[in-house]
């Protein structure tokens, strides 16, 4: 079925990713991963190409799309090559970036944009703690007045960009009286005496993407590095995490859809009995339903996509989206490895990678089972 979300300037758009992505990152994915990060020059190619600065008005070197369908662009492309990838820069362009545009004093746009949209700033965002994880409302690091200045003590775990990131936003306990209510939103410079990071966690997947704790001790704040007004942190996270969470659903499907692509082209090569395995009933029948899953999954991401772009994609909405694309990411992938047999548990397959890759999606931007909370509280049950 064509889709129809996208105009010709979406296209243009997307054929400029996609050399950018065969010119300067495809040939140093191996590289990445052996690292567990990208490389600086990887961030910079990426900002020359204008991805890290969809979100950046124009005065502060960005270009300012002003259309989120160019950031649901890129995170397809990006998808489609490598999961960490999208997961990366897409937490730094198409998450952090808007906290910062939105709620940052303008000396603080200007210390940051620039380099973000340049790629020589890393960006990353520290919502997840130890003993929360998915209950924002319950997060422990506190931040306290001195004076003019703020005082930062706590830690972070599992943050993207963790381990090479210059600026992070971190969510902080203000009001130890209040709950959600407590929490204010501070861009912190990772250069300041106090800010520590922990080890390159050894995940399951993604090795491409750095991810580490991160330790805040008597970290001192300046009075503007507060983002928006005090107590109002948790509003904010809630109203951009519709667009974290349509952000990870465009990137699921695309992922899950080229490697889909991938295995029905193995399954048309691959013998067995004297003939190809997709010509078998049962891999046929298989590939049809995982064919047809992905096509009308797309079709209600795609939805979505319209609906942020025109500023009315709601929070419901976002969570459904979210939490289906990761089931049938997931799904797809289970299904692409076992046609790929006992070659789809070898690392040396995109297909093994991606599984790994991919099971992370039901965990983050909230779990699977916190959006089906979210959906089920608009039931009135």
């Amino acid at each position: 079925m064509k889709r129809s979300v996208y105009t010709d300037d979406h296209d243009r758009f997307r054929e400029s990713v996609r050399d950018f992505l065969r010119r300067d990152i495809v040939p140093f994915i191996d590289d990445y991963a052996e690292s567990k990060l990208i490389a600086r020059d990887g961030w910079r190619a990426a900002g020359k190409q204008g991805i890290l600065g969809l979100e950046i008005p124009e005065v502060y070197g960005g270009g300012e799309a002003g259309d989120y369908r160019f950031n649901a662009v890129a995170s397809e492309e990006l998808a489609a090559v490598n999961a960490a990838l999208v997961s990366a820069l897409g937490i730094h362009f198409d998450v952090v970036a808007p906290y910062v545009v939105d709620l940052a004093s303008d000396e603080q746009k200007q210390q940051w944009l620039p380099r973000m949209a340049a790629g020589d700033a890393v960006a990353a965002i520290g919502m997840t703690e130890p003993s929360g994880g998915s209950d924002l409302a319950n997060l422990k690091t506190s931040a306290v007045r001195d004076g003019s200045d703020w005082v930062l003590n706590g830690g972070k775990t599992f943050i993207t960009n963790g381990y090479t990131a210059d600026v992070v936003v971190v969510a902080a306990r203000t009001d130890p009286t209040k709950r959600s209510k407590g929490i204010s939103l501070f861009i912190v410079d990772a250069s300041l005496p106090g800010f520590e990071r922990g080890r390159k966690l050894d995940k399951v997947g993604q090795p491409e993407a750095d991810t580490a704790e991160l330790f805040f001790d008597s970290v001192r704040l300046p009075a503007d590095a507060i983002l928006g007004e005090p107590g109002m942190g948790f509003v904010a996270m809630m109203e951009r995490l519709p667009q974290e969470r349509v952000g990870a659903a465009v990137s699921n499907i695309a992922h899950a859809k080229q490697i889909l692509l991938e295995t029905i082209e193995y399954a048309r090569e691959r013998k067995a009995f004297g003939t190809s395995i997709g010509s078998f009933q049962h891999n046929k029948f298989l590939l049809a339903e995982l064919v047809t899953r992905i096509e009308v999954a797309q079709a209600y991401v795609d939805a979505a996509v319209a609906e942020h772009s025109e500023g009315r994609l709601n929070a419901i909405d976002a969570a459904k989206a979210k939490w289906w694309s990761a089931e049938v990411q997931n799904e797809v992938l289970d299904h692409c490895v076992q046609l790929h047999g006992g070659y789809g548990y070898m690392r040396e397959y995109r297909v093994a990678r991606a599984w790994m890759d991919a099971r992370v999606t039901k965990i983050w931007a909230g779990s699977n089972e916190i959006m089906k909370e979210i959906i089920g509280r608009d039931l009135a049950l």
